[in-house]
């Protein structure tokens, strides 16, 4: 699967083979659904991107805010051990626990911090 990014919204890129169309949708809207379609990857990037635009027209229409598709607070559920593990690493290198599983995870992934 493809994904297609514009004004920090990620969109999926997928194929429906009953419809013979692209379609997507933007991760992580669990309250807004923003969908796309088109027949070719310029249609599918150009209706991206109107759909987001849209939205964020219809939030400053509404005078709200517009929901990011993430907001950087993840819940994690740990054994344990690992829990005590992770806080013993994180207390030895003079971090906090947020700031030890961050780097573990971006390392993880490749991301430079």
């Amino acid at each position: 699967m493809g994904y297609l990014k514009y004004k920090g919204y990620t969109g999926s890129v997928e194929y429906s083979e009953e419809d013979k169309c692209l379609y997507g949708t933007v991760q992580g809207m669990m309250k807004d659904a923003i969908t796309y379609e088109g027949q070719t990857v310029e249609q599918l990037t150009e209706d991206f991107e109107g759909a987001v635009d849209d939205y964020l027209k219809l939030c400053e229409e509404k005078g709200i805010a517009p929901r990011k598709p993430y907001s950087g607070v993840l819940n994690v559920r740990l054994t344990p051990e690992i829990h005590s593990s992770a806080a013993l690493a994180a207390s030895k290198e003079g971090i906090t626990l947020n700031a030890f599983i961050n780097n573990a995870v971006a390392r993880a992934l490749g991301i430079a911090l």
